[in-house]
């Protein structure tokens, strides 16, 4: 059995287990499988403002760690429910290139408010292409967020 059908096999043991009904499809992407849940029960399983979500994404690759032979490369993938990270990545690279153009225009920096490591890696990502436009992290923990400003 490949990697891909025994992490998609855990993650279903998992929803068994929390007795939530569901079904998780594959979608292969150019960062590596991502595994996307579709059930009416997505509140509970993204949770306030997708903690729930990172939770169950941390707990699969955990196990999946474990699990995986240590001579292999471990296969980078994702979970997503109902596509609530789809959409926050694009949302989330909407406000990236909108602060972009706003520092084009006022030729000031602007800072995004505090971000996850994932969050704030799509925000640099969008924008690393932009000659006139650089980015920068600043702050610590939880309270690290995004500086966009023009290029010196």
């Amino acid at each position: 059995m490949n990697q891909t059908q025994t992490i998609k096999e855990l993650i279903e043991d998992i929803l068994n287990k929390l007795t939530v009904d569901a079904s998780v499809q594959v979608l292969e992407t150019a960062e590596g499988p991502q595994f996307i849940i579709k059930t009416q029960e997505g509140r509970l399983l993204i949770g306030e403002n997708g903690r729930n979500l990172v939770s169950l994404n941390h707990i699969v690759k955990k196990i999946v760690g474990k699990k995986t032979d240590k001579s292999k490369d471990f296969m980078s993938f994702s979970v997503d429910v109902n596509d609530y990270q789809a959409k926050k990545v694009e949302e989330l690279k909407n406000t990236a290139r909108l602060n972009a153009q706003r520092v084009r225009y006022f030729k000031k920096e602007v800072v995004l408010k505090p971000m996850s490591s994932f969050e704030r890696r799509v925000v640099h990502i969008t924008l690393e292409d932009c000659p006139d436009i650089m980015t920068e992290s600043r702050g610590e923990d939880l309270r690290r967020q995004v500086v966009i400003k023009p290029y010196p």
